[in-house]
C-alpha cells in the first residue's frame, strides 16, 4: 500500500461490480470507491470483499462510510482487505485512533458548505475529500471555499464531477486528486466505459498542464 496519495490522483467511486472495477483500472484510474453507506451505489460486505479481492494490487481500493456507528465501521473493516477508508460525517477520536492502528490510509470527507470545513484538523488524516452538500447527488457546487482554505494534506475534489467539467475544476482549484461517481454512470451503480475513459483522460491532461506527470 502506498504511504500517501500520489499527486494527480483519479478516483472512480460508487463501483458496484467486478467488471466496472476492472474497467476503471484499465482506463487508468488510481482508485475505486466501494460504498458501504446508504446510497444507490451501496454494495454489500460480500460484494465489496469480492471486488477488493479481484483488484488487489491493481488499484487503490477505498471503502466509504457515512453515518455509521464506529463499531460497525470497524467490524466491516475486519472483514475486508482494502487499502484506504473514507469517512463522511463524524470521525470520532476513538474511531480515528482505531483506524490509525490499521495499515490503512484515512480520508476525511468534508462538505464544502459545512461548519467542519473550516474547523477540522486535517493533520490527523492522510487526505481530505471536499464534497458537495449532498454526496453522490451529482450536483456541481461552488469551489470558492476550497480556493480560500489551505490544507496541509492532499485534497481530493468531489461533487458533481464528470468528463465535461473535471479539467476546469482541476485548473481552478489545483487539487491533489479528483473523485466522481454519478457523473460516470449510465444508470445508478453502473459505470459507462466511455464516460470513465474520458473522465480519466481529461483529468490526466489537466494535471499535466499543471506540471503533474
Amino acid at each position: 500500500m502506498p504511504s500517501t496519495f500520489e499527486r494527480g490522483f483519479v478516483k472512480v467511486c460508487g463501483v458496484t461490480n467486478v467488471a466496472d472495477a476492472t474497467m476503471a483500472a484499465s482506463a487508468g484510474a488510481n482508485a475505486i470507491g466501494l460504498i458501504l453507506a446508504e446510497s444507490p451505489r451501496r454494495v454489500t460486505l460480500e460484494q465489496a470483499s469480492e471486488i477488493a479481492a479481484r483488484l488487489k494490487g491493481e488499484i487503490l481500493r477505498i471503502v466509504v462510510f457515512r453515518h455509521q456507528e464506529d463499531d460497525v465501521i470497524l467490524e466491516h473493516l475486519d472483514a475486508l482487505d482494502v487499502d484506504a477508508v473514507q469517512v463522511h460525517a463524524t470521525l470520532s477520536p476513538s474511531l480515528l485512533a482505531a483506524l490509525r492502528e490499521r495499515p490503512l490510509l484515512v480520508v476525511k470527507a468534508l462538505a464544502i458548505d459545512g461548519d467542519e470545513f473550516d474547523d477540522f484538523d486535517e493533520s490527523r488524516v492522510d487526505a481530505v475529500l471536499v464534497d458537495g452538500p449532498r454526496p453522490g447527488s451529482g450536483v456541481a457546487h461552488s469551489w470558492e471555499r476550497l480556493r480560500l482554505r489551505n490544507f496541509c494534506v492532499p485534497v481530493i475534489a468531489a461533487g458533481g464531477l464528470n468528463p465535461a467539467n473535471v479539467a476546469d475544476v482541476i485548473r481552478s482549484t489545483n487539487p491533489w486528486g479528483v473523485d466522481s461517481a454519478s457523473g460516470l454512470e449510465r444508470s445508478p451503480g453502473r459505470k459507462d466505459r466511455a464516460l470513465v475513459e474520458r473522465y480519466v483522460a481529461n483529468a490526466r491532461d489537466a494535471f499535466v498542464h499543471l506540471g503533474v506527470t
